[in-house]
Formats: C-alpha cells, structure tokens, sequence
C-alpha cells in the first residue's frame, strides 16, 4: 500500500515505525486533530493506560468517520507529559495498530491541558476521491 524507507546508513527503527512513507500518487490525505482521552460524554479516565486506550479511540474513529482504517495512518505523533510513559505509549499503539508501521515521533510535553496525560495527532492516506463534493464544481 505504501512505500516505506528505512534506508542504509541510517539506525533501524527501535520501535514498530517507519523512517518514511510514500504515499501513492491520486490518494486522499486525512488530517487528524490532536485525539485527547476525553470519552464521547466528557470523562476522562484515570490513569496513563487507560488514556492512552481512549485517546486511539478517538484515532481510530476520526479514521473510521473518513471511511479509513489504522492501515492508512502515514504519521502519527504522540505528546506524552512523561519520558517514563514512553513504553506503555508503544505497547498501546501496537495494540491499536497491529502491524502498521506509520512514520512516528513522541514528544515529551509536560505543559499539556490537565487531566490530559497523552495527546495523539496523525495524517491517514486512503485510495480514492474523497466522498466530499469538489469545491471547484
């Protein structure tokens, strides 16, 4: 589906991530907002784990809401308000995202809004025109 590099001379990827990725000419690009683990009522669970689960739910519905699945996501970055977050974070993402390796950076972050402990962005990529009336018509 896309073309990943992770080129010589370059250290191989310590984590489940792509150097780069190539999206394919006439694809769609889906922009995803920050996702903070707010639930769809408000809450906010308690806990890095269970952010970190909520705010890939919010992820994986703004892809879904685009007709897109975790397979599309191209670049995803993750701001967490703690360095010692950073392994729980990719156990997660590996949960949510199986064997998709997206281009990735984390951040550490500690001036996120509280109660949010983790913010996640991403930029998707799927085949096809998007469902979206062309603006030029």
């Amino acid at each position: 589906m896309f073309e990943r590099y992770d080129p010589p001379g370059v250290a191989p990827p310590i984590g489940n991530y792509a150097h780069a990725l190539e999206v394919p000419a006439g694809w769609r690009l889906l922009f995803i907002s920050g996702q903070v683990p707010e639930r769809p009522d408000g809450s906010v669970p308690d806990g890095f784990e269970a952010q970190c689960h909520a705010a890939w739910t919010n992820v994986l519905a703004a892809l879904a809401a685009a007709g897109l699945g975790p397979e599309h996501l191209v670049k995803v970055t993750t701001f967490l308000t703690r360095r010692d977050q950073a392994e729980m974070n990719s156990e997660i993402r590996r949960a949510h995202l199986g064997d998709t390796r997206p281009a990735l950076t984390v951040i550490v972050a500690e001036t996120l809004s509280t109660p949010w402990l983790l913010e996640i962005e991403a930029i998707a990529a799927g085949p096809g025109r998007s469902h979206l009336p062309d603006p030029r018509s």
